[in-house]
């Protein structure tokens, strides 16, 4: 079976992992991934609690029109005394650990917060729960920290190295994994795919930060 993990759509606020609604450029990336995935055969739609995830889910699924399912575990990486901080300010006042993360040494939890390594351990569970439930397709829209803890994952790699995949991860773009019963694995078909967004550069995250933490 397919998942579609989806990142969630642009919010209000650059503060780090506040939570805010989708902004108007948010609800345009959530109407063109919900074009773009309108023949995925999607039958359930999962998403984090957050509002930014809850409001992308319910945008998208206008065109899907299948049943919201949230669930907690799915919820951003905590970045723990970060946020609510603006990338300047945190540049500033945690710029030794973000000199140890650019390592990728070992799986670092963020000061107060989250390592890749926990993010998979809550996240794992709803995301097999999910392929184990019969359905042909599922969308899970869920958060960048996620989605690249649970590629390390799926890629066998080490969870330290999860910030390596993606310089730049796109709101609503696509990541797609086919679980193999027979085998008993994750595939990875595409990653951070977001084809629906290219005709539209004030869309894409180059137009809206300069980096991500």
């Amino acid at each position: 079976m397919k998942i579609y993990l989806i990142r969630h759509g642009r919010q209000c606020s650059k503060l780090c992992n506040v939570d805010v609604d989708l902004c108007e450029e948010g609800y345009r990336q959530a109407a063109l991934l919900g074009e773009r995935l309108v023949h995925g055969g999607i039958e359930v739609v999962y998403s984090s609690q957050l509002l930014r995830a809850v409001q992308t889910a319910q945008a998208a699924n206008l065109y899907w029109n299948v049943d919201h399912i949230i669930r907690p575990e799915l919820r951003e990486i905590s970045f723990g005394e970060m946020e609510g901080m603006c990338d300047e300010d945190i540049a500033v006042k945690f710029a030794d650990f973000k000199k140890k993360q650019e390592k990728m040494e070992s799986d670092l939890p963020y000061p107060g917060g989250e390592s890749a390594g926990q993010v998979i351990a809550r996240a794992l569970p709803v995301i097999e729960e999910i392929a184990s439930s019969g359905v042909k397709a599922a969308a899970v829209v869920t958060h960048g920290g996620v989605i690249r803890s649970l590629m390390t994952y799926f890629l066998d790699m080490e969870p330290a190295k999860y910030r390596i995949l993606g310089n730049t991860l796109e709101n609503c773009s696509i990541t797609e994994v086919v679980w193999n019963g027979s085998k008993k694995r994750f595939f990875v078909e595409r990653f951070n795919d977001y084809a629906h967004l290219e005709g539209h550069p004030e869309l894409l995250r180059s137009s809206w930060v300069d980096a991500e933490n």
